[in-house]
């Protein structure tokens, strides 16, 4: 396949667990350039285990941005991922001519491809009455559904609880659906965009999923968990994978369930993935450049 002339951001989509990390890799190498994770949670140093990281070696190889680039403690959103990875881009092609951008974080994909559009200004007020009670996605979803159903009707992160949060905070600070200030124009940029998408049977996939849950915990996933308890109430350890074990900790399950929830929750997640990468535009499923080696 032959590359588009110019500059080009090659960025590889799809579910958790499909292989994104491994064709990344394999291709940046083959172009000789660098990669810009998508990964909503591999940018936070302290998760290591739970969030598939490429390994140490993996780093050493290839230069990453956007990974062990922030604390569980920053406040890291899709508005500064978009500064921050078009910050990256300008300096990759500043001496290459591709890059590689890899991750399942579908609205940071569509940041760096298209831009955002400006969201409204919360005040603090009603950020702490939001956010100073914790409440489990099932409260923040009947939330929304006295307020705002037509948000959780439309959204693809029902279970987002930073997602969720963030809606009720525009709704009840502007009396309007975040909805409304989405106004779909795209940004031009000054690079070319190509887009490819990983699919898998959906047996396979979820075979893998169950796989890694269970690597990952022969690894030590329950105590990464263990060692990040006592910060489970930020927006960055609301994540599958965390989640389920700190219930274990808090004793709402045993240790075999919240593993089980992992898979579950995990297939969940792909699947919505999938949803939302599906009714994207210009996505090539099945390009050759997937099968460099």
């Amino acid at each position: 396949m032959t590359l588009p002339s110019g500059k080009t951001a090659i960025i590889i989509v799809g579910p958790t667990a499909s292989g994104k990390t491994d064709a990344a890799l394999r291709l940046a190498r083959r172009l000789d350039t660098s990669i810009i994770s998508a990964d909503s949670r591999q940018c936070y140093r302290e998760l290591q285990i739970g969030v598939a990281k490429p390994t140490t070696e993996e780093l050493a190889s290839v230069r990453h941005y956007f990974i062990n680039s922030h604390s569980i403690h920053d406040h890291v959103d899709v508005a500064l991922f978009e500064r921050e990875a078009l910050q990256a881009a300008a300096e990759i092609f500043a001496t290459q001519d591709q890059l590689v951008m890899a991750g399942g974080t579908g609205l940071y994909i569509r940041a760096f491809c298209e831009g955002i559009d400006d969201m409204p200004a919360v005040e603090e007020r009603i950020k702490l009455e939001v956010r100073s009670v914790k409440r489990t996605v099932g409260e923040l979803q009947l939330w929304l559904e006295k307020i705002d159903p037509d948000y959780l009707r439309n959204t693809t992160e029902p279970e987002n609880p930073a997602r969720l949060m963030r809606a009720i905070e525009v709704k009840l600070a502007t009396g309007r659906s975040i909805l409304s200030f989405r106004k779909g124009e795209r940004k031009k940029r000054d690079f070319n965009i190509l887009r490819i998408g990983i699919g898998l049977p959906r047996e396979t996939l979820y075979r893998r999923i169950d796989e890694r849950v269970e690597r990952m915990m022969d690894m030590g996933l329950g105590e990464e968990a263990r060692q990040l308890f006592p910060f489970r109430h930020l927006d960055a350890l609301q994540t599958v994978g965390y989640r389920e074990l700190f219930d274990h900790l808090e004793g709402r399950c045993s240790l075999d369930q919240a593993v089980e929830k992992i898979k579950q929750h995990t297939r969940n997640y792909a699947k919505r993935q999938l949803t939302w990468f599906r009714r994207e535009q210009d996505i090539d499923w099945d390009s050759p450049l997937l099968d460099l080696q």
